[in-house]
């Protein structure tokens, strides 16, 4: 197919556009019953990383989550480990599985902010088995409040902003016990610093 300009995917497709954070199981099943599985495909792949490069601005390990689901699929497609039809199924069920990311929030009775804090937190997979489940969401709510309010104007500009607020996510997490892995081990200072990532995305977002 030749194109003298661009083209519309959702305007091909016949379909409206979609918000991902409400996408139903109709609109997955109108996906799935198109004609033509390659632009079905297409659409698909381009809502999902629509959504992976919005929740990379504000969830670190969701984002993260998501994009390498979506390119280990791919790449089984493109290693003809996948037909047409098993491709766009498997990212169906990633479309779903973001639905159901979307809907923790609000059954852990947590902000979008907290649940990303959380979500980092959880990635250690001791602290989720030692830390009981309350704790790590009090922390998360603690980490919230403390960059939120230890995030100024100039934290773009000045390194000793951001040092201070490294300093004060660091004390939050050694009054929890954060992670509770032995200080120095590689476990240790990735959970560590995947917590401070997290800080510092939403300190870029809140300055701003």
């Amino acid at each position: 197919m030749v194109s003298e300009g661009v083209i519309d995917i959702f305007d091909a497709a016949g379909i409206k556009r979609p918000d991902i954070s409400i996408l139903s199981d109709e609109f997955l099943e109108e996906i799935q019953g198109m004609k033509h599985r390659n632009l079905a495909l297409e659409l698909l792949k381009k809502i999902l990383n629509d959504e992976i490069k919005s929740r990379s601005k504000y969830n670190l390990v969701q984002s993260k989550l998501f994009s390498e689901m979506l390119e280990n699929a791919i790449r089984k497609y493109q290693n003809n480990l996948l037909t047409s039809a098993e491709i766009i199924s498997e990212l169906i069920g990633i479309g779903k599985e973001v639905r159901q990311a979307d809907a923790r929030g609000e059954a852990l009775n947590m902000s979008s902010d907290e649940l990303a804090f959380y979500d980092a937190l959880g990635v250690n997979s001791t602290a989720r088995e030692v830390m009981k489940d309350e704790t790590l969401r009090d922390l998360a709510r603690i980490l919230v409040e403390r960059v939120k309010s230890n995030t100024s104007i100039d934290w773009a500009i000045k390194e000793s902003v951001r040092a201070n607020l490294k300093v004060i996510v660091k004390r939050v997490l050694r009054e929890y016990g954060y992670p509770p892995d032995v200080p120095g081990t590689k476990e240790y200072t990735v959970s560590v610093d995947r917590v401070l990532s997290q800080a510092e995305l939403f300190a870029d977002i809140w300055a701003a």
